[in-house]
Formats: C-alpha cells, structure tokens, sequence
C-alpha cells in the first residue's frame, strides 16, 4: 500500500506531465521490486531466502523498470487502438503517449525510490545482490509505517479537486513524507544515545575494540562470537529498533556474547536525562540467552538453518534435549520479538522463528519457520 500510494503521488508531480502512461508506470514500478513474493510457491523458506534479494539489486533495477516501462507501452498502445475502434474516429495522437523512453526513466524513479524506502525500515533491504547478500538498514521505521500511510493517503484523496489542488498537495505531502524520515532520524539517534544509561553499570564492556565511529548504516550477517568470546560475558552490538505506533517509543537490543539483553524505552522520559535521578532502568532488562552449543552449530549448518542466519540480523539460539536425546534447537530473530503484530507468547505465531529438530543420533528430523 505505501508503495502504491508513493507511487501515485509522484504521478501527480511534474512526471506527470510527461505523457500519458506515466503515472500507471510510477505505481507498477513502485511495487515490481516485491514481485519476489513468487518465490512463496516453494514455500515460506524458499521466500525468505529471496525476499528483498536481486529484485532489489541494481540489475533487478533496471530490467524491473524496462519491464515495467514495456508493459504500460503496450498497454497504452494496446488501450489506443481499441478505443479508436470503439469511437470509429482515428487514432489518438501518439503526442498524447508518454514515449517510451520517458515510461522507462519514471519506472526507473519508482523502483529506486522503492529500494530507497526499504532501506530506513528495520527490516532492511540487499541492495547490492546478487553481487553481495548482505543486508542493510537504518532502523528508522518499522516495517510498517503508519503514519505514512496516513499522509500519502490523504494527500492523494483531498487532491481530487483540480489538477492544480493534485499537484499542490503531492508537493505538500511528499514534504511530509520527508519530515517523517527525518524526525525518525533524530529520534532513532536520541535513542541510541540514551541506550548506555538502561543498561547502567550492568553494561559489560566491548568484546572487541569500539569503532572509531558508528557507522551510518547497519549491515548483516555479522560472525558467530568464537567459543572464546561467548565464553565471557562482553558486548557485541547495541541497536534502537523502531515500534509499530510512536516514534518516541524504541526497543533497545543489547547484543552479549552469550545472550540479547533488551529494554523498552520512550525517550521523552524524563529520568533518562536525570543525573541525580535514582531510576534503576537495568533491573528492568529482558534478557534472552544465546549459547552457541555443538547442536546449535549442527543446526546452523541445515538449509534453513543456513538461510534463517543469512535473513536474521539478531538470532538467539535456544536448545532443548528430550528424555531420548533428541535435540531441538530454535533460532529467533530479536527484532521481532513481541510488539502489536508480533508476539512471542504461548499461542501466538511467530514467524521469525526458525526450529530444527535431531534425533538421539544427530540426524535431521524436520525444519520449519514459523513457532
């Protein structure tokens, strides 16, 4: 719906003008990167092993924007010859058709604007595959941002009036849109300046030396903690994930060698900036382990166990031995933990979760995603 609604309002600017059919190649554009929901019919695995992959990439790029370009130019084409058949009058001006050159460079803008807006969520993007699957994000919107929604919505209903009121409210709106990026910024890097002070002196030091700076945009897969590491209480990564309602409201992640350490937080709070204040936010803290034992390596090993890593930027590994021996080993994504769409409670789906199971000798029972 973002993307759709995106999409539109770039029509309604000055690549509107451009000629008919621009505005259709905006919106089909703005959605073809995610034409890799395909990948579903070889399951929920095979999906996520693709989503936000090469149709992301710059080759997915340009021939999604070719193909889209393509598609509205016969389309109108198409579209022309039948009405002038209908009517029984000529053929309409071809002046009145976008060209197909300008199709291709407003289909150009709709999938980078596409990648781009991926990018800020915290669920990331692969923007550089398939020459690299490495993800990347900037942890400033959720996956879903409502308030977006709310702005491009609006924007394109109240410009319903003229053609002046369109092009008038989409300047308006996507001034908006860029207000909300920004503000998110800010308030994401709020947060991450006052992730020190929950943790208190409960924050164990760093495993490795700290960065000369942080760096702008997150990246993942990161490496397994060695058994030296993980053998030591230290810290990894701290990260301010966004919520689904306030951007006030942020889920610190605290990343140990052993386990994630995490804590809700608003930053309007006031005792985060009191000095004096006597707020002990760390007994607060949720802590989750992550023991890296030889069957989480065993599991990490299978094909989804390979794929789930690849996806997530903060497993937690949890084992389980039965009565038999048998081993059951779980891999949940701390990002997604919790929250209005998902909960880690009994009875609830949780479909960044990953379990694999063994028998008694160590041989693969099943795989599945989902809790």
């Amino acid at each position: 719906m973002t993307h759709t609604l995106f999409g539109a309002t770039l029509g309604r600017t000055s690549l509107g003008r451009a000629g008919r059919g621009v505005t259709a190649a905006l919106i089909l554009a703005s959605n073809a990167p995610d034409i890799d929901i395909v990948a579903t019919a070889g399951g929920s695995i095979k999906y996520l092993e693709w989503h936000r992959g090469m149709t992301h990439g710059p080759l997915g790029v340009v021939l999604l924007a070719a193909a889209s370009a393509a598609i509205v130019h016969v389309g109108r084409r198409v579209l022309a010859k039948h009405l002038s058949e209908v009517t029984l009058v000529g053929p309409r001006s071809p002046a009145a058709d976008a060209p197909f050159h300008m199709l291709f460079a407003a289909a150009l803008v709709g999938v980078i604007f596409h990648v781009l807006m991926d990018l800020p969520t915290s669920y990331g993007t692969r923007p550089f595959s398939p020459f690299s699957w490495r993800w990347y994000g900037l942890d400033w919107l959720p996956i879903i941002d409502i308030y977006l929604l709310i702005a491009l919505g609006s924007g394109l209903f109240l410009g319903r009036l003229s053609q002046e009121a369109r092009r008038r409210n989409a300047t308006i709106v996507l001034t908006f849109v860029a207000a909300i990026y920004g503000v998110r910024a800010y308030m994401h890097h709020q947060a991450m300046d006052l992730a020190p002070r929950l943790f208190g002196p409960a924050l164990p030091p760093r495993c490795d030396a700290p960065p000369e700076s942080d760096p702008v945009v997150d990246s993942w897969p990161k490496a397994v903690p060695s058994p030296a590491v993980a053998g030591r209480r230290c810290l990894v990564e701290i990260a301010a994930i966004p919520t689904f309602m306030s951007p006030f409201d942020w889920r610190i992640v605290a990343q140990m060698s052993n386990s994630y350490e995490i804590h809700d937080v608003n930053i309007l709070d006031g005792r985060l900036r009191d000095a004096d204040g006597d707020a002990v936010f760390w007994r607060q803290t949720i802590r989750y382990p992550n023991i890296w034992t030889p069957d989480v390596q065993r599991a990490a090993t299978t094909r989804l166990g390979q794929v789930f890593l690849g996806f997530s930027r903060f497993p937690a590994a949890r084992t389980a031995r039965d009565a038999a021996g048998a081993a059951t080993v779980r891999f949940t994504d701390m990002r997604f933990v919790g929250g209005p769409l998902l909960n880690d409670a009994r009875g609830r789906v949780q479909p960044f979760t990953a379990t694999i199971r063994f028998d008694q000798s160590g041989d693969l029972v099943s795989e599945r995603l989902g809790q």
